[in-house]
């Protein structure tokens, strides 16, 4: 996929004049504002959102070595604001000349990569049927794994935006259904712009409906009543909210979520594109089924995550376990960054997952609230934690660039929605079905199979099933698979009786989706969250030390050997005890390389994954380096000091008890014969009497 990559920009002075030399920004990669949505996106950038594509250049002689940074010379100020109103006046004179002017030619493109899931052309006109076997091969291989492309008709190899006629375009459209046909594919044109010649075409080519559609994980997090649950009710069911919740009740998994309105657990809701990117939920009433018979070409699943403090375990094993390809952070706009807007906003960047912001209740919120709500989110984004480049969605031209670079984590669209009225809900839509996978999946896909397990449960009549996200390979219906590793550090052997995926029964998953296991022969209680199932070809080995670069996020003190942390990592949630530092002592905002040891049992690990650490409200970040197998009889550690003793203390408790209940069981059991012997000794009596 072709995105702005941060690493890849080159620098070109452009103002001498002021002590601190600044330079504008061009990147290598095919895709940028300007280009993409002619000054309209950059200039909302550079005035509105007050950000300046700009980087102040290094001392170094390096060229590629910048950082980026807000310049505030006064005289680029003053040539900012001196150009903004020129633009404002050419806007100006264009109106009043008259609507019916034609539009200005869009800017010129980058080169075209070889990469990536974007092709340039020129011209389709008339293919031999040679040259349209070639088109089509070029075409297969462009949409790869992804089931998609994207082509630019009137665009040169080099980028230049040409343009072409009406009869070209016809033609070169022509050509292009051709090609889609053969590889069972449908197109849509996403926009048309004016080139130097003529029109310019940006043509959207997808798969159809079949058993291999594309799936993109997006994560839902937020401050509690943010309105995730409710946005996604809207999403997925097509029908607004009446401003009492009501969208919400069809997420809810518990009663208590119902009564309280707040989200506790892990819940996946599905939005089904079809190939003309309509949403296909709303076609029936039965929406699983729906999206299962017609099988969408491409699945948007969210993962509503709880927004309250106490729930933040059940957050983090939702970002870090289900594999997501990006975070969606809801912030009421009346609300503003409050509560743990800030702290999921954190984890993300700490896992590397790419972040939209949605803005919702807009309908009920003033404006200068909503202003200050905005700079709010702009100024945490802007950050030198966050480094984002946030861009406000107002049009459809800015959700198609916004989409395209997305990838890059550079940017930070925001759009602003109302679950109530509607407004602006066709642009999060619009942004979602041309969201692109983020990781590729296809250099695993032949790779021994892997599914990380992130839930179990027991269904009557089944057995024991097993949920989560296959990381590599495949995984057939029948096969024999290892599950593991168990508290003794082995795996055992078991086979897959059933796999669902989507809520649909099918007989094979491969990387990159999410899929229920049913298993044979085997009890809940035998199986965790963190084990995987994997082929026997893949000889996994279970992990209780390894080593990792870490980051100290915060901690009031300092962190030394024999300190326990929480950490999670990919679908494991585990207490563990760091036992060798390079350095002495570490604090806030230090770098370091550690190893951890797990307190309880072995887990499964990968080398290069990474991870969050937490103890209370001391919070750190790191990855895999070095992994060292679990060995039972080299396994010399002895068990941490407040372990033993609290064994210890257990065990002491214990034969007091024991003791006691002992000696109030013989009291209890003389007495009671003491009681019985007096109780017949009286009947005796009695009846000695009566005669």
């Amino acid at each position: 996929m072709d995105f702005v990559e941060p690493s890849a920009m080159t620098v070109t002075t452009t103002d001498s004049s002021s002590s601190s030399t600044s330079s504008s920004v061009t990147t290598t990669n095919p895709v940028d504002f300007k280009s993409s949505v002619g000054n309209g996106l950059e200039h909302r950038l550079n005035v509105e959102d007050n950000i300046t594509l700009k980087c102040s250049t290094s001392s170094s002689t390096n060229p590629t070595t910048t950082t980026t940074t807000t310049t505030t010379n006064n005289s680029e100020t003053d040539s900012n604001t001196h150009e903004d109103q020129t633009n404002d006046n050419n806007n100006n004179n264009t109106t009043e000349e008259g609507d019916s002017a034609p539009p200005p030619p869009m800017n010129n493109l980058q080169p075209e990569v070889e990469y990536g899931n974007v092709e340039y052309k020129l011209k389709l006109v008339n293919p031999t049927e040679e040259r349209l076997e070639h088109l089509v091969s070029q075409l297969k291989w462009r949409m790869g794994e992804m089931g998609e492309a994207i082509y630019d008709i009137g665009v040169e190899d080099d980028g230049t935006a040409t343009g072409l006629s009406d009869e070209d375009i016809t033609a070169s459209m022509e050509t292009l259904k051709k090609m889609a046909s053969r590889l069972n594919s449908d197109l849509t044109v996403i926009r048309e712009r004016t080139g130097s010649k003529g029109k310019v075409l940006e043509v959207l080519i997808r798969k159809y409906a079949s058993d291999d559609f594309t799936e993109v994980r997006v994560t839902v997090v937020g401050n509690v009543d943010a309105g995730k649950s409710t946005l996604l009710g809207v999403l997925t069911r097509g029908q607004l909210d009446n401003g009492r919740g009501l969208a919400r009740m069809n997420v809810f998994r518990h009663k208590h979520e119902l009564e309280s309105g707040r989200t506790s657990s892990i819940s996946q809701e599905v939005v089904g594109f079809d190939s003309k990117g309509k949403i296909v939920n709303y076609t029936h009433n039965n929406i699983h089924n729906e999206i299962g018979e017609r099988m969408s070409s491409k699945i948007i699943t969210f993962i509503d995550l709880a927004g309250h403090e106490k729930y933040l375990k059940t957050t983090l094993f939702g970002m870090t376990g289900h594999q997501p390809d990006y975070t969606m952070l809801m912030i009421g706009a009346n609300m503003g960054c409050v509560g743990m807007t800030k702290e999921h906003l954190g984890i993300a960047l700490a896992l590397r997952v790419p972040v939209y912001i949605v803005i919702t209740k807009i309908d009920k919120c003033p404006e200068n609230v909503l202003n200050d709500t905005m700079n709010d989110i702009k100024k945490i984004l802007k950050s030198p934690g966050s480094r984002k480049l946030p861009v406000v969605i107002r049009n459809h031209d800015d959700v198609v660039v916004a989409a395209r670079n997305f990838v890059s984590e550079r940017i930070a669209p925001i759009f602003c929605v109302s679950n109530v009225t509607g407004e602006n809900l066709d642009l999060l839509k619009t942004f979602l079905n041309l969201l692109p996978t983020k990781k590729e999946w296809d250099a695993v896909i032949d790779k021994p199979s892997q599914l990380d397990i992130d839930s179990i449960w027991h269904v009557s009549g089944v057995g024991t099933v097993v949920s989560g996200t296959v990381m590599k390979g495949l995984i057939t219906a029948g096969e024999n698979l290892l599950l593991g590793p168990d508290d003794h550090g082995t795996f055992q052997t078991v086979q897959v009786k059933t796999i669902h995926s989507k809520r649909l029964p099918v007989k094979q998953v491969r990387a990159g989706q999410t899929a229920s296991i049913a298993l044979k022969k085997i009890k809940r209680s035998a199986i965790r969250k963190g084990m995987i199932l994997a082929h026997p070809a893949a000889k996994p080995i279970a992990v209780r030390e390894f080593e990792a670069e870490v980051v100290i996020l915060y901690h009031s003190t300092t962190i030394s050997v024999n300190y326990e942390a929480v950490v999670h990592c990919g679908a494991s949630q585990q207490c563990a005890r760091i036992i060798w530092i390079d350095k002495g002592i570490i604090r806030t905002g230090d770098k370091a390389k550690v190893r951890f040891r797990y307190i309880a049992r072995p887990e499964f690990l990968t080398d290069g994954t990474r991870f969050i650490f937490r103890e209370g409200r001391a919070k750190g970040i790191g990855k895999i380096t070095s992994l060292i197998p679990y060995v039972p009889e080299k396994d010399s550690h002895q068990p941490h000091p407040k372990s033993v003793s609290r064994g210890s203390h257990a065990k002491e408790t214990a034969n007091k008890d024991a003791t006691a209940t002992h000696q109030s069981g013989s009291s209890t059991t003389t007495t009671t014969s003491t009681t019985s012997n007096g109780s017949s000794a009286s009947k005796k009596n009695h009846r000695r009497h009566k005669q």
